[in-house]
């Protein structure tokens, strides 16, 4: 049955995403085979991703779980990253999120190493980071998810909020290069589940739904873990993957609601779940959330990517509630009426039409999927139209929707990684460790994947999970930072070796919060027009670097239009190219940033970074100020 077939229905049965009836079981694969592979294009792929983590002092392992085996899923859910520039100066730092070690708390076991924390790396400005983490106040040991980054109270300095399996954590940044725990100061202290089980929180992003300026806040949750519930690995015969034990889930275990807590403008939040109609919305195994103006009515949504059950669209109402839309819009399911293991999410404009479309990722025999976005909030999947279908070899998590080559076409890519250790070297089409994967955009709504024509970086073989796409070394084209399971983390940094241009943007709210988080900006150059949205949270659990990136092929200049949270819009004209705009609502252009430009290096060399841009270019004046439509 088709997704057209399944909306012309009268009534349909959403499935239960954990009565205390339905058979545990785990995570099976589709059965999608592969579309085969047309005749590569031989065009050239100028990008060349080398992974410089070692190099850059990015060495400490990631500890989620024990390595080697998995005896409950949340050993294998793995965590976010997120880029932050959270001392202002220009240049992104990185934020790596922990876990633990499950064993000591159920039996004798591996004790979680005392490095197991939150860790906040300074940049250095020459290619290196600096591990300050025992100053910043962060370096907490406890099941951190996910990962959502903006500036709460409009201080004008990036706060950080953790989605954790137990508590939650808000740490309000002081402006000094330390952060504190307002956690309880704020009322984001959630009660336990009954019989006291923790809250496993994953997905959470910043978002001001009703347009007051100040940043409110929206929490997914993955599922009701209780391990006294769940059987672990071994117990449960039906919990197999090719005969062989594995953990259960998330069939079988009951899911959870998503929260929405309202900023109160004092420092505190007030839990608005019910009365905004998101708590209402029965229970799904909820992970990765984004909240963008998907339709265009100026007023921001959140979609909600959903592991084994329907994915979550709260289209938002205008008056403080939402409705959940996934399935009338076209993203709740994919083209054939099937429900897919949603794990994260890129979202952007592969088609440069103006509209937000959206890329999710999946388990292993199946596709990832891709939703084009008419323009009104209408979704169709395109995957296979697109070229995407010949690619279903692994579990795929982070995603980014961006274009690392800056042609003017955003590329899709995505981190794999399998869930079931235990299988690794016993299922042949199974490792544990993969590569990642590069879809290169080719226009005309076609993409191709490549290999290792985009650098060394792609031959290699790790367990992602989290994804962040940011530009760490400031020379214009984007770099992406990756969590892999029980190892150091990825750095590619990302060497063009053509002369296209790249236009950055820097969004400051007034009226707006001011982090501009729900924004959407569409540059118009050559017969494109792109859309970007500025993301709290996307990815898979994670946080980019906000300052937006539009690649601009051949063309040299650009036009903007930014379209406020507040519903304001600016319009800019003929902007030049390569260089860092920062746009103050209401004011037009108050900085122009020209990066100095740095030669490629060979791979596996090491790169000095980009030298600090060198003064300020005398700003525009203010842009065309057009105020919102009331309703």
């Amino acid at each position: 049955m088709t997704r057209r077939q399944l909306l012309s229905l009268p009534a349909l049965a959403l499935p239960a995403a954990g009565l205390a009836s339905a058979q545990m079981r785990a995570i099976a694969p589709q059965g999608v085979k592969a579309q085969p592979r047309g005749k590569a294009s031989g065009l050239p792929y100028e990008t060349n991703f080398t992974n410089v983590a070692a190099s850059a002092g990015l060495r400490a392992p990631i500890v989620w779980g024990e390595p080697g085996h998995a005896d409950f899923i949340l050993e294998s859910m793995g965590c976010g990253v997120a880029f932050i520039d959270y001392d202002n100066d220009g240049w992104q730092d990185i934020l790596l999120l922990t876990g633990r070690h499950l064993a000591e708390s159920k039996t004798p076991g591996t004790p979680t190493p005392a490095t197991a924390i939150i860790r906040l790396y300074h940049n250095n400005r020459d290619g290196t980071f600096t591990d300050v983490t025992a100053k910043s106040g962060l370096g907490r040991s406890v099941w951190a998810s996910g990962v959502t980054v903006a500036d709460y109270d409009n201080d004008g300095f990036d706060d950080i909020f953790i989605a954790c399996w137990g508590q939650n954590i808000l740490f309000h940044n002081n402006g000094d290069g330390t952060f504190t725990d307002v956690t309880a100061k704020a009322g984001l202290i959630h009660p336990n589940l009954p019989n006291n089980i923790a809250r496993y929180g994953t997905g959470c992003t910043w978002i001001d739904y009703d347009r007051d300026g100040r940043l409110d806040l929206f929490v997914s949750h993955y599922l009701v873990f209780d391990t006294t519930v769940i059987p672990a690995r071994g117990v449960d015969p039906a919990c197999q993957y090719s005969g062989i034990p594995v953990q259960c889930g998330p069939t079988g275990i009951a899911g959870e609601t998503c929260l929405l807590y309202h900023n109160n403008g004092d420092g505190t939040f007030t839990d608005v779940s019910e009365k905004a109609g998101i708590s209402t919305v029965k229970p799904r195994y909820c992970l990765t959330a984004v909240a963008a103006d998907f339709d265009g009515d100026g007023w921001p949504d959140i979609y909600v990517a959903c592991d084994a059950t329907y994915n979550l669209l709260f289209r938002n109402n205008h008056d403080g509630t939402f409705t959940e839309r996934g399935l009338e819009s076209g993203v709740a399911l994919n083209e054939d009426g099937r429900t897919q293991e949603g794990m994260g999410m890129g979202i952007g404009d592969f088609d440069c039409d103006g509209a937000l479309d959206i890329f999710k990722t999946h388990f292993s025999s199946d596709t990832h999927v891709l939703y084009r976005n008419n323009g009104k909030g209408v979704f169709r999947d395109v995957t296979i139209r697109a070229g995407l279908g010949v690619e279903t070899r692994f579990v795929g998590w982070g995603a980014a929707m961006e274009d690392f080559d800056n042609d003017g076409l955003p590329d899709l890519f995505l981190t794999t990684g399998q869930v079931f250790p235990e299988i690794d070297g016993k299922v042949s089409d199974s490792p544990y460790n993969s590569p990642n994967v590069l879809f290169r955009n080719l226009g005309g709504g076609r993409f191709e994947e490549l290999f290792e024509q985009a650098g060394p970086a792609m031959k290699e073989v790790h367990c992602g999970r989290g994804l962040a796409v940011g530009d760490f070394d400031n020379d214009g084209d984007l770099d992406i930072l990756i969590m892999n399971m029980h190892e150091p983390p990825s750095l590619l940094r990302n060497d063009i070796g053509s002369t296209n241009h790249w236009l950055k943007v820097q969004l400051v709210g007034t009226t707006s919060n001011r982090s501009a988080i729900g924004a959407t900006v569409i540059a118009s150059y050559g017969d494109k027009r792109q859309a970007k949205a500025m993301l709290a949270q996307s990815s898979y659990l994670s946080a980019n670097d906000k300052r937006l990136h539009f690649g601009l092929g051949v063309e040299k200049v650009a036009s903007l239009e930014i379209r406020w949270p507040n519903g304001n819009v600016e319009k800019l004209a003929d902007v030049a190219a390569d260089r860092l705009l920062t746009i103050k609502e209401g004011s037009g252009i108050v900085a122009s940033q020209p990066f100095a430009k740095t030669p490629a290096a060979k791979p596996g060399a090491a790169k000095p970074a980009a030298a600090k841009p060198d003064g300020t270019e005398k700003p525009a004046g203010p842009a065309k100020l057009i105020a919102p439509k009331k309703g």
